[in-house]
């Protein structure tokens, strides 16, 4: 029913609207009869029959209209720009075509293409929105927003999303594939095997289909089943580097002699694409490495990284700039300020530090304790803060410039939004879970305003181990400082000087677990670990690797084993090769282990 302008009903004005558009829809249908392709008359036609409730007549109208576009030259000439990434022609051809026909669903949707492009999701979500709004069956660009979402990490929503473009197109292995990925990050594996099994059947000669369901297989331990669907994949297609890496990433898989000659025969290929080929470096990295021949192992992961360096751009001042700023504004004074502010909640245990520092193994014994659950690697930490200071406009979104300027009662708010947000991870009904995010180290001081009460461990490894470690590690996602021994070096040293700050900002309040007295003394570090958090020692957590919980990480086969010193001094048959790294850690080798009251001292 209409509305009156002050909100009541009235019937006679209902009544008058509702046949002044069965008379537009008359006259719309004859022109569309006219001519099909006429998208203006299309659309219009559809917005009145969704003014009569007519709304599934008004789905066909719409869509009609969308299929015209497709005739019209200069939305041809908008989508030859595209297609050729032309950026500024389509821009341009875009923003002319829309200041002419604001409601044209199909360049809505082509602009949401060229802003998600650019990086520019949020954008390209509220135009998808938009579209949506105007055309509710648009089902292609209701799968364009689960991909907009799935690029934001808000892997949840881009799963309930996707289950409405499934419902109305079952068949598209697109969306299939793309649900199984988003329920991958959000812990429902076996659901997600189901659809590869599902596709597979439909697609069995699919190299990648196979390799995401390896992907999975691995997370939740069942290795050998892995291993086979990723040799699968390389049946299918042996120039596949992700999976080479990925055979390589499992740590228990040894590379033979026809293997080895797979991998140098595809590399061999010029029309290898750039991301097969560092995969591939990667991979030989490993295989030469267990050969015990480090010259051609670190030939290997030298041009690897170089390739990955190359493509990424990481700025190693950004992040001494970021810790700067968080030296000069999270003072004593400030941290005082804070006390009273923040969410109450005890719940989220944070182990942070450098990747490949043992905060896997630290998760897998805490996950093991039947208070405590594990989840994954949560990226709400960096996104909430990264956003806040976006909003705040703080330079190099520098999140300490936003807690300065921020409103007390937002700190409490921001807390419940990150219990809110990672409520999805959590599978049971344990008082505590972890978010292992190693880079969270740069986000400490925002996490300890927000939750107070909420823990942080520091897990710390030598830093030749650590940081050759990461070099021979090719990342997914992220992590652009590890494809340079400076830039590791750097980092390493950046992440001691933050955390060096935060012990004497907030005496007491990060826990820091050293790797190498993690296994010297099991027991005992363990012991701490649940001192700190309050929670009683449990056998179960010194037998972690029976837990048989998913591991998301590159350690995940590791922790499936007991504690042992088979990654220590990796770095020193490579020691010929690293002074670009040791010379960014200077004396860091020693005094990496220090503790808290040691760096106290030292600023007093």
């Amino acid at each position: 029913m209409h509305l009156a302008p002050d909100g009541r009903g009235d019937p006679a004005r209902a009544q008058v609207s509702a046949a002044t558009d069965l008379e537009q829809v008359e006259r719309l249908r004859a022109a569309v009869r006219q001519d099909p392709r006429n998208a203006v008359a299309q659309r219009r036609l559809g917005h009145a029959l969704r003014r009569l409730g007519l709304d599934e007549q008004a789905a066909e109208a719409e869509m009609a209209a969308i299929r015209a576009t497709a005739f019209d030259p200069q939305m041809v000439a908008i989508a030859q720009a595209l297609l050729e990434n032309d950026l500024p022609a389509a821009e341009q051809g875009l923003r002319a075509r829309l200041s002419q026909q604001p409601l044209d669903v199909a360049a809505i949707r082509m602009m949401a293409e060229l802003a998600g492009r650019i990086g520019r999701f949020p954008d390209a979500e509220n135009l998808l929105r938009r579209a949506l709004e105007l055309a509710p069956g648009f089902t292609a660009a209701r799968g364009n927003l689960a991909t907009v979402l799935y690029k934001q990490k808000r892997f949840a929503e881009a799963a309930e999303v996707l289950d409405e473009v499934l419902a109305a197109d079952p068949a598209n292995p697109a969306n299939q594939n793309l649900k199984a990925a988003a329920l991958s990050h959000t812990g429902d594996y076996h659901e997600a095997l189901a659809i590869y099994a599902e596709l597979l059947e439909s697609f069995p000669e699919h190299a990648k289909l196979w390799m995401s369901r390896a992907h999975i297989l691995k997370t939740v331990g069942q290795q050998e089943e892995s291993v086979a669907s990723y040799r699968r994949a390389l049946a299918i297609q042996p120039g596949l580097g992700e999976v080479w890496w990925s055979l390589a990433n499992l740590k228990t898989v040894r590379f033979d002699d026809a293997d080895v000659a797979a991998m140098e025969q595809a590399l061999e290929d010029d029309a290898l694409s750039l991301e097969d080929r560092f995969h591939l470096h990667f991979a030989l990295g490993k295989a030469y490495e267990e050969r015990r021949e480090a010259q051609a192992s670190f030939h290997h992961y030298e041009r690897g990284n170089a390739l990955r360096s190359e493509e990424l751009a990481y700025n190693p001042g950004e992040t001494t700039t970021l810790v700067d700023a968080t030296i000069a504004g999270f003072t004593p004074e400030f941290v005082a300020g804070l006390a009273g502010h923040g969410c109450p909640a005890p719940d989220p245990v944070f182990i942070l530090g450098l990747p490949r520092a043992g905060s896997t193994l630290i998760e897998q014994i805490l996950a093991s304790h039947s208070q405590i659950e594990g989840t994954m690697e949560l990226p709400d930490i960096p996104a909430m803060a990264m956003r806040e200071a976006d909003r705040a406009g703080a330079k190099w979104r520098h999140w300490p410039d936003a807690l300065r300027n921020m409103e007390p009662g937002r700190l409490a708010e921001l807390g419940e939004e990150f219990l809110e947000r990672t409520r999805v991870q959590r599978k049971t009904d344990k008082p505590f879970y972890i978010d292992k995010l190693p880079n969270n180290w740069a986000y400490a001081g925002f996490i300890a305003a927000i939750l107070p009460k909420a823990k942080i461990i520091d897990a710390r490894r030598h830093p030749l181990d650590c940081c050759f470690s990461n070099f021979k590690q090719h990342f997914a996602r992220g992590q652009g400082f590890s494809y340079s021994l400076d830039h590791i070096g750097r980092y390493y040293a950046d992440y001691v000087r933050a955390m060096d700050h935060y012990d004497a900002a907030m005496p007491g309040r990060v826990l820091r677990v050293v790797h190498e007295e993690l296994l010297d003394d099991p027991e005992g570090q363990v012991r701490r670990m649940l001192d700190y958090l309050g929670v009683p020692f449990e056998p179960d957590c010194l037998e972690f690797h029976r837990n048989t919980r998913a591991v998301r990480t590159a350690s995940s086969e590791q922790v499936r084993r007991p504690i042992n010193r088979d990654g220590v001094g990796q770095w020193e048959p490579y020691q010929a090769w690293l002074g670009p790294l040791l010379d960014a850690l200077g004396d860091l080798p020693e005094t990496y282990a220090r503790r808290p009251q040691d760096t106290v001292a030292e600023k007093l």
